[in-house]
C-alpha cells in the first residue's frame, strides 16, 4: 500500500498565523551534563501541520478528545486550485457535485458519497517558511458551508481556509483585498457544524484524486487543535 507523510516539518523555521506562539526548542538535558539527551519544546496547538477542533472558533464547540479517535482517519478527494493566485478566493464553483436528496433517497450513489474530506491543493506548501506564505488563496464562506452542508471535513495545504493576515497582502495587492471578508467565516462554517479543518498540508502535488488521509492529533486533554502527523494512503 503506497504511503506518504503530508507533514510540514516541525522546527523553528515553521511558519505560524500572526499572533500564535512561535516554535521554539531547547535542551533541558544533554548527553554532556546529564548522560541522556530530552529537548524542551515551546509551541502552540495549531503549529505546522495540524488539525482545528470545533472548539477553536466556537465557544460551544468540541475539543479533540471529544472525539474517538476514528475520526481523524478520512475518506478524501484532492480538488486542483493551484492556479488560484495570491489572496485569491477559492468560491462554491471548486466544490465538487454532491448526489441530491432526490438520487440518495432512491438509493442512487454518485463517485462523491464516500467523501469524508475535500483536500484543497492550492501548491502554495512551496512558499512554506516565507513571507509569501500568508498570502494563500482562501475559502469563500460559500464554499465552506458547501463543504459542511454535505458532512465533509477540509484538508489544505495552506495555513488557513480564511485570509491570514500579511503586511505583504496589504502594501502590495490592497486593491485585490478590499473583497477580503473580516473575521473567520469559512472556520465558522466548518467548525460551526463539527468538520474539522487540517491545515498546512504539504506534498499534495501527484496524489491520486482518492486516498486515505490519516491525521491523528496528541492526546491532549481539552484541545482546541493539536499539531498532527498527516499520511495518506492508497
Amino acid at each position: 500500500m503506497p504511503t506518504r507523510d503530508l507533514t510540514q516539518s516541525l522546527d523553528t523555521d515553521a511558519t505560524v498565523y500572526p499572533g500564535d506562539p512561535e516554535v521554539e526548542s531547547s535542551p533541558a538535558a544533554t548527553h554532556e551534563s546529564d548522560g541522556y539527551r530530552v529537548t524542551e519544546l515551546r509551541l502552540g496547538t495549531h503549529s505546522g501541520t495540524h488539525i482545528d477542533a470545533p472548539s477553536h472558533t466556537e465557544p460551544d464547540g468540541k475539543n479533540l478528545d471529544a472525539f474517538d479517535i476514528e475520526s481523524f482517519a478520512f475518506d478524501a478527494r484532492v480538488v486542483d486550485c493551484s492556479e488560484s493566485g495570491a489572496r485569491e478566493p477559492i468560491g462554491v464553483d471548486a466544490v465538487p457535485d454532491y448526489e441530491s436528496k432526490e438520487s440518495r433517497a432512491n438509493g442512487e450513489r454518485n463517485e462523491n458519497s464516500e467523501i469524508e474530506m475535500l483536500v484543497f491543493r492550492t501548491g502554495w506548501d512551496a512558499h512554506w517558511g516565507t513571507d509569501r506564505y500568508l498570502d494563500h488563496p482562501y475559502l469563500t464562506a460559500d464554499a465552506a458551508a458547501a463543504c459542511a452542508d454535505r458532512g465533509w471535513h477540509v484538508g489544505l495545504d495552506a495555513l488557513s481556509p480564511d485570509p491570514s493576515p500579511s503586511e505583504t497582502g496589504v502594501e502590495s495587492a490592497s486593491e485585490s483585498n478590499e473583497g477580503e471578508p473580516a473575521g473567520v467565516p469559512a472556520h465558522r462554517e466548518l467548525l460551526g457544524s463539527d468538520r474539522f479543518v487540517v491545515e498546512n498540508l504539504t506534498g499534495l502535488g501527484d496524489l491520486p484524486e482518492r486516498f486515505e488521509l490519516r491525521a491523528y492529533p496528541l492526546a491532549l486533554a481539552a484541545a482546541d487543535g493539536s499539531p498532527v502527523r498527516a499520511v495518506a494512503t492508497w
